[in-house]
């Protein structure tokens, strides 16, 4: 039948693209302004934006068989972006990092190594998160306020009140301003409004930057050319095929290119798995997703930007949520969103070049809240502080250093909690009365490394004199090590000297 029969390249049915097709518009007026602002927030040319979300629509989706994800650009990868190009110097050279990244994700997935967000402690992954939002929310603060000039939050030594008042409050722009806090309301309260979620948020920021922009054209409030969105309007192929810019192969040998090259392969592959594994939950039909699979997509996806000059892209969460609520059903919803996009691309560019740059600052500010959600703290610090302290050190370390740098220093605090946990949970202590003396039983766990070597010694050799016989119950361990096996044989021939009875349960050694 019509309806049941699928292409042996998609694998999808007809029959969902009377939910896919609407799901894929509210996906695409999700995904546009999104693009553009992550884009600027990179410091990467706004077009790099929208041919992400093209790539990630046609390319990725075709690709992968997640039924519901939507790649492209991710605000989690926007401080790694803007940083990569300025010390990189050159655009042209980022981008020949993107190609290597995406080669590395594509060897990724076929040695099949999808499971490797398994390995990484959540506590640090969300502390990623979280100072990923804040940075964001920093980078974003001048354009929410109209504020053009870098130098804008720079005040001189000694200026005082009068200083910040010519330096600061002179820079700000009231209409941009305005624009971006109705931009704020609007993302916050219009989910609220009953029925309002038939048109996505975003959409309508949208068009408030739109009318604001139209409104404040002249007076005090008035918006310059600098407070616009600026992407090129093209008339002919050729000038369209002008808009690509391609990678340079000259720095193939660069060593810093390799660093960001592995930097964004890793991060971007852990954004994409947690993505994935987050809208794997959502599915109202609970399909689950092949990682290595995706991983193979994505490394296809960010190659073909790379070539053509887009930013690196991942699985994005926000996209995807919007496409489960929008009802989508299938892949068919992810590549139609791309076609749209690039649609719009090539027949609305000066509709595009009328939204204000601080209705998508507002945007970023939500989604870097959303990330960076105090809700996440205490919840964070209500699990104990083996998992606040790791998640805390993570957000600050990157804040104050880069993100590599925080997540290698998270990992380590997160592993000296683990390594913590580990000792303290070798043995079980027990203590008993019989026949006028005291037993002490020593169960051990079911697995006994040599990190456990050192409490296991030190509680051996700290017990009261007055105990006459130590039981050491090793009947529950699959694994002791031999380190522990020595400490045990010691303690045995030192117990035996002093008169004491000690038994060794299921615990055997070569005398």
């Amino acid at each position: 039948m019509l309806g049941t029969r699928t292409s042996a390249f998609l694998k999808i049915s007809k029959r969902d693209l009377k939910y896919d097709f609407p799901s894929s518009v509210v996906v695409f007026l999700v995904a546009l302004p999104l693009c553009l602002g992550i884009a600027m927030a990179s410091g990467a040319p706004l077009f790099a934006g929208i041919i992400t979300g093209i790539i990630g629509g046609l390319v990725v989706a075709a690709i992968s068989k997640s039924p519901l994800s939507v790649s492209g650009p991710a605000a989690g990868l926007t401080v790694i972006v803007l940083s990569a190009i300025e010390r990189l110097g050159a655009y042209e050279t980022f981008l020949l990092a993107v190609v290597i990244a995406g080669i590395m994700q594509l060897i990724l997935g076929i040695i099949k190594a999808g499971i490797i967000g398994n390995y990484f402690p959540s506590a640090v992954i969300l502390g990623m998160l979280a100072a990923i939002g804040i940075t964001i929310i920093l980078k974003q603060i001048p354009l929410a306020f109209g504020m053009t000039e870098p130098h804008a939050f720079e005040v001189e030594a000694g200026g005082g009140v009068a200083a910040f008042k010519d330096t600061v409050l002179s820079s700000v722009n009231w209409g941009a301003t305005l624009i971006c806090l109705l931009s704020l309301a609007t993302l916050i309260y219009w989910p609220k409004i009953k029925g309002a979620n038939k048109i996505p948020a975003p959409l309508v920021v949208v068009l408030i930057g739109i009318g604001g922009a139209l409104l404040f054209q002249s007076g005090a409030m008035q918006l310059t050319a600098q407070h616009y969105v600026e992407i090129p309007i093209v008339s002919s192929f050729q000038e369209f095929s002008g808009l690509f810019v391609f990678p340079d192969f000259s720095q193939i040998l660069n060593k810093e290119v390799w660093i960001v090259a592995i930097t964004i392969a890793i991060i971007a592959s852990l954004e994409t798995l947690l993505s994935i594994e987050a809208i794997d939950k959502l599915d109202p039909l609970k399909r689950s997703t092949p990682t290595n699979r995706e991983l193979i997509a994505q490394g296809v996806g960010n190659v073909t930007s790379g070539f053509l000059g887009g930013l690196p892209m991942t699985s994005v969460i926000v996209r995807s949520s919007a496409n489960v609520q929008a009802g989508g059903r299938t892949r068919q919803s992810a590549m139609l969103h791309g076609l749209w996009l690039l649609v719009a691309l090539l027949a609305i560019p000066t509709a595009i070049n009328l939204i204000p740059l601080s209705c998508l600052a507002a945007i970023l500010l939500h989604t870097g809240y959303k990330l960076a959600n105090p809700a996440l703290f205490k919840q964070m610090f209500r699990k104990g502080l083996d998992q606040f302290v790791p998640f805390a050190i993570t957000v600050v370390a990157i804040v104050f250093t880069d993100l590599l740098m925080g997540v290698g220093i998270g990992i380590l605090v997160a592993i000296f909690y683990i390594i913590r946990a580990n000792m303290q949970n070798a043995f079980k202590m027990e203590t008993k009365e019989q026949n006028g003396g005291k037993i002490v039983i020593m169960t051990l766990a079911e697995e006994v490394s040599f990190l456990n070597k050192v409490p296991i010694q030190q509680m051996l050799y700290s017990l009261p004199r007055n105990v006459e016989t130590i039981k050491i119950d090793g009947k529950h361990s699959k694994f002791i090590d031999k380190d522990v096996i020595e400490v045990l044989k010691d303690f045995e021939l030192n117990a035996s000297s002093k008169g004491i009875d000690i038994e060794l349960q299921s615990i055997t050694y070569k005398k």
